[in-house]
């Protein structure tokens, strides 16, 4: 078994590479386009993007002959439904996130049902370009988390609620429990790639559960303790 993603094949490189950009470049136009909507619009708007995304994407890579990248494709849309469940504990539960009710269909009233397909393009820029290796996808996920977290409040997607550490706004507990999100993801790719789906599943939901465990850790580490060490 090997940890990395296969290379391209001989002569495919360039021509495989300019559709997969073109992808993402279309993912951040229409992000743009539907997050200057107004609600409810805005909200239906970004969640027919990210689905958009994950097809083009999946299209993408199936004609240019990267099974590689077709199967993280697959594996990340898995990842990124059930991402759902650690964002839900997080806004409904632990109260330290919120998401802005900008129209569309939500989870229970808390999440935005986009949020299940919003997960796949960081994930895959992040394990896509480390060559499926856990160590450097921990690290491209950090640095690609962090922009996002920056951001998100402004552009109304999520936002820290609750009394947590706060650093340019953004929550500190959440960087370290993304970084381990990115290495989660490129181990468990590596382990259930080529196996059956219930494999692939049950290993996506892994993913999910050890992020939420590694959120919950961070979040007593820094803001529980870490309030009482400096009381």
């Amino acid at each position: 078994m090997t940890t990395t993603l296969a290379p391209a094949p001989a002569g495919a490189s360039r021509a495989g590479l300019a559709p997969l950009v073109a992808v993402h470049a279309g993912l951040f136009a229409g992000g743009a386009v539907a997050l200057s909507l107004d609600a409810p619009a805005q909200g239906w708007g970004v969640l027919l993007v990210v689905v958009g995304y994950v097809v083009a994407l999946a299209a993408v890579c199936r004609a240019t002959g990267r099974a590689d990248l077709l199967a993280l494709t697959g594996f990340l849309a898995l990842v990124s439904l059930f991402q759902l469940l650690p964002d839900w504990v997080l806004a409904d539960l632990v109260g330290t996130l919120r998401f802005p009710d900008t129209g569309g269909p939500r989870v229970d009233d808390v999440i935005p049902l986009a949020m299940a397909a919003m997960w796949v393009a960081p994930l895959f820029l992040a394990v896509a370009l480390a060559g499926g290796r856990p160590g450097r996808a921990a690290l491209l996920a950090g640095l690609v988390f962090l922009g996002a977290e920056v951001l998100a409040p402004s552009l109304g997607l999520w936002e820290p609620a609750g009394e947590t550490h706060r650093v340019l706004g953004v929550a500190l507990y959440v960087l370290p429990a993304e970084v381990a999100l990115g290495w989660a993801t490129a181990t468990a790719f590596a382990a259930v790639r080529g196996r059956p789906l219930p494999a692939r599943v049950a290993a996506a939901l892994a993913v999910a559960t050890f992020y939420l465990g590694a959120l919950v850790l961070c979040h007593f580490l820094i803001d529980v303790a870490g309030w009482r060490l400096v009381a």
